[in-house]
């Protein structure tokens, strides 16, 4: 027999035995990771069945429900009561609607004026966020009894009543740095400050890109509003 082709054939028996363990042990290794596969699938189960059969776990979920249902209740009621939008009142209705709820804000305006507009705009955008508070508007000229009866002297004039009671009020635009493009984020701001609306930890809109928004559209309706 050929030498050469002696060794060959020892060669490739050698590769072929080479071949047939490295494939024993990655069967064996694939055969290791099923079972550890399964293991932890059957503890996982496990653990599942335990944590739905957790009273404590069930108690909180109960609680969690209740407490979702009693605030969806809880709005409604508000709701019912004129609370969620910003609504327009005439002086006969002011008395019932300011002694109704705990937390009143009222705006005392004039059509003409432009910045009872601008209170009127962002006012608009806070009553549906803060529903808690009643957000109410009522024409000056058309209150006279009630202007006088507090002092209202100076529009845009913007009284907080807690329990039926005048408790603090915003005059002009004074406390929001005392120019017309306030943001909505300010107002909010110094209505908490005051305490007549509660802080809203759910979502909220961007109040600064609405403003940017706005602004964007009268500069383009108006084009020489900025030019000197």
């Amino acid at each position: 027999m050929d030498p050469d082709s002696v060794k060959s054939t020892l060669s490739n028996l050698a590769f072929g035995n080479v071949m047939a363990a490295a494939a024993r042990d990655y069967q064996k290794e694939v055969l290791a990771q099923e079972k550890v596969q399964a293991s932890s699938s059957v503890n996982q189960d496990i653990d599942l069945d335990e944590l739905m059969d957790d009273p404590e776990l069930e108690k909180l979920h109960a609680d969690r429900i209740a407490a979702l249902k009693k605030e969806a209740e809880k709005r409604q009621s508000l709701k019912r009561q004129g609370h969620g939008e910003y609504r327009e009142i005439t002086e006969g209705d002011f008395l019932g609607e300011v002694t109704g709820s705990e937390r009143v804000i009222c705006h005392f305006y004039h059509r003409e004026f432009y910045r009872c507009k601008i209170m009127d705009k962002h006012l608009k955008s806070l009553a549906p966020i803060h529903v808690d508070t009643k957000f109410l508007k009522l024409d000056a000229e058309n209150a006279p009894f009630f202007v006088t009866k507090l002092g209202i002297k100076t529009l845009p004039c913007v009284i907080f009543f807690r329990n039926g009671i005048a408790s603090d009020r915003l005059v002009g635009f004074q406390d929001l740095g005392g120019k017309d493009d306030f943001s909505t984020k300010a107002l909010e701001g110094f209505l908490l400050k005051k305490g007549i609306i509660k802080e809203n930890k759910k979502e909220e809109e961007d109040d600064d890109s609405y403003d940017d928004r706005n602004r964007t559209v009268r500069s383009s309706t108006n084009p020489d509003s900025d030019s000197d």
